[in-house]
């Protein structure tokens, strides 16, 4: 009787202070909890590629003169392009194939890409004039930072969930 081949070898996980471990998930495994502090970075580098993108977004619907609604939905689907794109640069420098990177940054980020455009959007929307608010005006750029900064709270504790049941960061931070 033959051996079975090795299995492919690539990046094992890091374990920066992460709280998973690289075993299969098994029938009734339970992953410890992830630590505040990996959520928190896992969410700060998504927030980071939301930021970008949404404020690209908000830039280029008011230069050109558009109306509120298709200038959020510009900065909306830019946030997922830059935040997609920020893990999958860091996973593609791993070594990872673009197709696996892209899989890869999808179960990485999804969950907390649309957690944090969710909270965010609704924080602009709620507030009084924000909506309207110029790139000039303190409105705008206060209300920003506010949504950035509950949108960062509120989607710490999902990313920190996730992680802690090997999804969401978890999956990308197996190649840094």
């Amino acid at each position: 009787m033959t051996e079975p081949p090795d299995q492919p070898r690539g990046p094992t996980p890091a374990h920066h202070g992460h709280a998973h471990d690289a075993a299969p998930h098994q029938e009734g495994h339970h992953h410890a909890p992830a630590s505040w502090g990996t959520a928190l970075r896992a969410t700060l580098h998504c927030l980071t590629g939301c930021a970008i993108g949404e404020i690209l977004g908000m830039v280029v619907g008011t230069a050109l003169a558009w109306h509120a609604a298709p200038t959020m939905a510009l900065a909306i689907a830019l946030a997922f392009v830059f935040g997609y794109s920020l893990t999958m640069l860091a996973v593609l420098r791993a070594g990872l194939a673009l197709g696996a990177a892209v899989k890869v940054a999808l179960a990485a980020d999804t969950v907390s890409i649309v957690v944090m455009e969710l909270v965010d959007n609704g924080v602009i929307l709620v507030v009084p004039g924000a909506l309207g608010a110029h790139l000039s005006e303190g409105l705008f750029w206060w209300t920003l930072a506010l949504a950035f900064a509950v949108a960062l709270v509120l989607t710490v504790p999902v990313n920190r969930w996730l992680i802690g049941r090997g999804k969401g960061h978890a999956v990308a931070h197996a190649y840094h």
